[in-house]
């Protein structure tokens, strides 16, 4: 996405955890783009380190047009009397708090500017629950009702709220889910074209990109042989 949006003249403050591998592609991004790229170390997980950040950010790069929630992860493939607590704290603390401790720092800016995109990176598993993902899909479907309440909430605004709802996509989603396991990760691919990340990538640009009248309120993408979470066809 960082690339899509840089190839199109964005102005980009990108967040990780990773900083380093932060930095390296905001090199990237400068010499084959010509792009203005700013990177912060950030663990959405920290609500203080949000507000630090946010607060920080330079007053002429506070006109936030586009927020993309997309730290996000699921850990474990065990039935919810088996799994982990900690696995369950991480995924809830990342893929709600941190999605909301985000959203709601930069909407209020969006709101006083008048203008503004809210994009979350959703799942296919917010819609179908599958055998071992009870907590992970619980912490979609939360990301589906925030996307569709948020936008009842601004609807007197010209903010738009986009969820985007992905079925496999090879990165590494997987390798992070079975705890730096690579083979492990490797055998979800088998038999299957999957998605890939810039799959997802064009299809958040072109929802970022309709006209200011137009909202995509959601977009479940997945590969042409996978259905639902459970439903999936591999040779």
């Amino acid at each position: 996405m960082a690339k899509r949006f840089a190839k199109e003249g964005a102005v980009l403050l990108l967040c990780s955890r990773s900083i380093d591998k932060l930095n390296i592609l905001k090199l990237q991004l400068e010499e084959e783009y010509g792009a203005k790229v700013y990177t912060y170390e950030l663990d959405v997980r920290d609500r203080k380190s949000v507000d630090e950040v946010i607060d920080n950010i330079p007053t002429e790069l506070k006109n936030i047009d586009i927020l993309i929630n997309n730290a996000g992860l699921a850990l474990g493939l065990d039935k919810v009397q088996e799994g982990d607590l900690d696995d369950f704290d991480i995924m809830i603390d990342t893929n709600i708090k941190g999605l909301l401790y985000l959203t709601r720092k930069i909407v209020p800016m969006m709101v006083i500017n008048q203008k503004g995109h809210v994009i979350n990176i959703g799942s296919l598993a917010g819609i179908h629950a599958y055998p071992g993902g009870a907590v992970y899909c619980a912490t979609k479907v939360a990301v589906k009702f925030i996307s569709d309440g948020l936008r009842m909430d601004v609807v007197d605004t010209p903010i738009k709220v986009t969820n985007i709802q992905p079925g496999m996509v090879e990165t590494n989603f997987s390798v992070i889910r079975f705890h730096g396991d690579e083979q492990k990760a490797s055998k979800v691919y088998e038999g299957i074209k999957a998605l890939e990340a810039d799959d997802i990538a064009d299809v958040v640009l072109y929802t970022a990109s309709v006209p200011e009248h137009v909202q995509i309120c959601e977009v479940t993408i997945t590969p042409t042989n996978q259905a639902t979470g459970g439903v999936v066809y591999k040779k």
